[in-house]
């Protein structure tokens, strides 16, 4: 479960509407899957420029939700910066089980 403490998450047009919104989510559905946990790993292969990482966690009606992110220091505070999320097919989530 994501145990790393982070003050608030870092919302801009990039992440917010571009990236995110595609996918049918609000920043608000964002911000309660990693309040709920999220079980998450570091993502080598996009992690060239920043560290990102993957997590795995549950919408409000229980469909698994994969999220990429990123940490960032903001006026000397840890924010959560979410890349991208979208739902799992029901073969990933069987593979990740």
């Amino acid at each position: 479960m994501l145990q790393e403490s982070f003050s608030d998450f870092d919302w801009d047009e990039g992440n917010s509407r571009k990236n995110l919104f595609k996918h049918g989510f609000t920043c608000e559905e964002i911000e309660a899957v990693f309040r709920r946990g999220l079980r998450w790993g570091h993502d080598p292969d996009h992690s060239n420029e920043e560290e990102r990482f993957l997590g795995r966690g549950y919408d409000d009606r229980g469909r698994v939700v994969a999220v990429a992110f990123t940490f960032r220091l903001i006026d000397g505070k840890r924010h959560v910066r979410p890349i991208s999320v979208r739902y799992m097919h029901r073969k990933e989530v069987e593979r990740h089980e």
